[in-house]
């Protein structure tokens, strides 16, 4: 594939999870490679996302472990916390996990070309440069546009950065809000409803969708509105925002939820409605690359319209995750480079939300297996149950297996509990595998983990659970 006649064989717009890792599979394949770089290597993930995010997460969970210590024979006086110095190791884990991506390009070769990146042609990028003052035309055989996405805002109010907010500035306050209102409960909303009520900050949730976390099984999100309503949390289910507006001293909401309409005034909103792909300014209307719903259109190997032009990660729509985006990176360069890979699929992706107790899911919730008309089995297991869970004080939640009951393969593995997010991969791999009830219940599991509780949901399923 390789040709002289370009700057690169390979040339990645943005180096976030998605164009970092394609940067790097290409260079390990021999492919001359560039990257085009606006702002910190690594992109919203490692910056401003998936990263941080769980640096700050990892001191609401230790908060709430503190405020526990009773239970575990310890007595803490005076406890007390810097939100500052909080927010400041957050920020610097990102900047180490920035630095980790500007060394894994050195070793691999991959060359940086700073500034926004802008198609011109099929085979060329217009690279304008940080200062705005110069630019350059750079050449590649092939292109990769990842350019990721950014939080859609709420209809008519735009974002100030200070009383109406997007996870970029929740993760970086100056100090901490009295009154908390956040605008949607996916992933992004819980997460901050978690961080926040952990330190303090009274907490209002808004989902319009009937349950938090409208995408995972409804009786998983149940127990979490339960976990969260335990915890001082307040949810507002099925409704809807009416009006937003800043006042003086914060924010001002109209909440309509049936027929009952809630006023709600707050010092921030935050707002977590989704998330748009950055598909503007960079040259896709030119040269006729199709867009819909501002998620560039591709094929199962990731191609746009023009065969040379691939589009990977949060630019080319749901779902917005990091890992999705890292897989369709090595797809779309194994198929560049004139390799058959596997196409993604998109039935296994895991899910993960890391509050506590923590969400993580892959496949089909309940609701969906039988929208599709599956015969089911299912198979469930408290933790409550579980020797492990309860010698280390952490009995919330359940696993829940969904399996079709003709062929008894699995379907949907939902986890709600303290690590589910690390015990979701064994689940990953049996779907991978096209695991049965039968293996998974009779795979065995060393006593005492948590993970005892997914061969437990596998016996329930064919009701020979033992512990239960």
């Amino acid at each position: 594939m390789k040709s002289t006649s370009y700057d690169y064989d390979v040339l990645v717009i943005g180096s976030g999870p998605g164009g970092y890792v394609a940067a790097i599979r290409a260079s390990q394949k021999g492919l001359k490679t560039g990257v085009v770089e606006r702002d910190a290597l690594g992109g919203i993930c490692l910056n401003w996302g998936c990263i941080p995010s769980k640096a700050l997460l990892k001191n609401a969970t230790l908060m709430h472990e503190f405020q526990r210590a009773e239970e575990f024979g310890f007595k803490l006086n005076g406890l007390t916390f810097d939100f500052k110095k909080i927010i400041q190791r957050s920020r610097e884990v990102a900047e180490i996990n920035s630095k980790g991506v500007d060394y894994l390009f050195k070793k691999n070769k991959i060359s940086i070309v700073e500034g926004s990146g802008v198609l011109f042609d099929e085979h060329t990028v217009e690279v304008l440069e940080k200062d705005g003052k110069g630019k350059k035309k750079v050449t590649a055989d092939k292109i990769i546009i990842a350019t990721g996405g950014r939080a859609r805002a709420f209809p008519g109010v735009e974002f100030d950065g200070k009383k109406i907010i997007t996870y970029k500035e929740g993760m970086s306050l100056p100090s901490q809000p009295k009154k908390l209102i956040i605008i949607g409960a996916g992933a992004i909303g819980v997460e901050f409803a978690y961080f926040y009520n952990a330190f303090g900050s009274e907490v209002h949730l808004i989902e319009m969708m009937s349950h938090i976390l409208p995408i995972e099984d409804a009786e998983i999100a149940g127990q979490l509105e339960r976990s969260f309503k335990k915890q001082g949390i307040k949810l507002y289910t099925s409704s809807k925002v009416e009006k937003l507006q800043k006042t003086s001293k914060g924010v001002k909401l109209s909440v309509q939820s049936g027929d009952k309409k809630t006023e709600l005034e707050g010092d921030v909103a935050l707002v977590a409605v989704g998330v748009q792909g950055n598909v503007e300014n960079i040259g896709l209307e030119k040269l006729g690359i199709e867009i819909e719903k501002s998620a560039i259109q591709v094929n199962e190997f990731y191609q746009t319209k023009i065969p040379n032009i691939y589009a990977i990660g949060d630019v080319i729509g749901a779902p917005w995750l990091a890992h999705v985006a890292s897989h369709e990176g090595i797809i779309a360069v194994d198929h560049l480079r004139g390799v058959n890979p596997h196409p993604l699929d998109y039935g296994a992706v895991p899910g993960c939300t890391y509050c506590q107790p923590q969400v993580a899911s892959l496949g089909l919730t309940e609701e969906k297996a039988k929208e599709r008309g599956f015969e089911l089995k299912i198979g469930r297991f408290p933790f409550r149950a579980s020797g492990k869970a309860r010698a280390i004080g952490e009995t919330d939640g359940l696993v829940k297996l969904i399996f079709d009951a003709k062929y008894g393969e699995l379907l949907g593995a939902h986890i709600l509990g303290s690590e589910a997010t690390e015990l979701i991969a064994e689940l990953g791999i049996a779907k991978t595998l096209e695991t049965t009830i039968y293996e998974l219940q009779h795979t065995m599991h060393a006593h005492p983990t948590l993970s005892e509780a997914v061969m437990e949901a596998a016996g329930d399923a064919n009701k020979e659970a033992i512990h239960i």
